[in-house]
């Protein structure tokens, strides 16, 4: 039997595309296994799965000054002990690499075994993890156009990043009953990333009972953002993180407010969802989400505010726009270059296998 590890954590963005994959390759035949961090929240997830899940010692890679990087560099190398020992122990034929600190070690072992490496870049340009890895890989894919030039000839195709099935099998009666609304408002959807957004989170509350006026709103604020306060406010429903129920909540939604986060963003193409999107400031990131929202506010895909420019006047003037002009932007996704990700990754995978037979 074929066996494949994959590996990505940390964020649930470096670990849903992983999952998307797995149903595919089973059918190709794969026996799929997974190295992650001991406690990352990656773990959950694909032990959910029935998949075997491995855990190996991880360091974060910073580029700021903090005493743990003093220490966290003798835990990759530690890291890399691990891994190289599930190497020997698992005998893979290939390793699929998401991103996130954890795949440095598994990266570096993999390749010292001689065992091809696929790297999947989402970002417009490579974060820390994938930067230290890239060497080591054998192809590389990406997102976008713009990241593929980054790269030597022939080592990086742009295939767009898998997407799991079941978003696409959403019941907009179900979210609808389950969301408890009575009327026939049109559906605004925020979605904060998976810690939320303080900054989203106030626009949106302090301009609720306008919002409320035209649209339902769901608002989905992250872990511990809940504020009971308005939890009988008739139109509003907020939770911290749902699950099963987010593929309802997309189908029923009219547009949604996100951050720009590369898996986000590519769900909401896929799904051809009219969108605002609010990239994570400069301030507090590397800009990898203000380059992921600009490439789709110039490809006609999505209405950009900088966070910076968040207010109760540019956050209405978005929603106006976008909702009154939803057929333009669905046109513009409609249009656009989709790859069949999924099958063009799995095309890959199986390619490096066959020619390592």
């Amino acid at each position: 039997m074929k066996r494949i590890i994959l590996t990505g954590g940390g964020t649930a963005g470096h670990v849903t595309p992983n999952m998307a994959l797995m149903p595919e390759l089973k059918k190709h035949g794969y026996d799929i296994q997974y190295i992650g961090s001991y406690d990352g929240m990656e773990k959950k997830l694909i032990e959910d799965m029935g998949i075997p899940y491995h855990g190996i010692s991880s360091g974060k890679l910073r580029r700021y000054f903090s005493m743990k990087n003093f220490s966290d560099p003798f835990k990759v190398l530690k890291g890399i002990s691990e891994a190289k020992k599930l190497m020997k122990e698992l005998k893979p034929d290939v390793v699929f690499s998401k991103g996130g600190f954890v795949t440095v070690p598994v990266v570096f072992a993999a390749h010292s075994a001689g065992i091809p490496v696929i790297i999947h870049e989402s970002d417009m340009t490579p974060g820390l993890a994938n930067k230290l890895a890239l060497p080591k890989a054998t192809k590389v894919c990406c997102n976008f156009p713009e990241t593929k030039d980054l790269f030597p000839d022939g080592k990086a195709v742009v295939t767009g990043t898998p997407i799991r099935e079941e978003l696409f099998r959403g019941d907009s009666a179900f979210a609808y009953n389950y969301c408890g609304f009575t009327d026939s408002k049109p559906v605004l959807l925020i979605v904060g990333g998976s810690s939320g957004s303080v900054i989203i989170n106030n626009a949106i509350r302090e301009n609720l009972d306008k919002l409320l006026e035209t649209f339902n709103v769901i608002h989905l604020c992250g872990k511990d953002n809940l504020d009971e306060s308005l939890k009988d406010k008739k139109g509003y429903v907020q939770y911290e993180y749902v699950k099963k129920e987010l593929a309802s909540m997309l189908a029923l939604c009219d547009i949604i407010i996100s951050r720009a986060g590369a898996n986000a963003i590519c769900e909401l193409l896929a799904l051809r969802k009219p969108n605002i999107l609010i990239p994570l400031s400069k301030a507090a990131s590397r800009g990898d989400q203000i380059l992921n929202a600009q490439s789709f506010e110039k490809s006609g895909y999505s209405y950009v505010i900088q966070e910076e420019e968040l207010n109760t006047d540019t956050l209405f003037a978005a929603i106006h726009e976008v909702y009154n002009n939803k057929g333009k932007y669905i046109q513009a996704m409609e249009s656009s270059n989709l790859a069949d990700s999924t099958g063009m990754i799995v095309n890959m995978i199986e390619e490096l296998v066959n020619s390592n037979d």
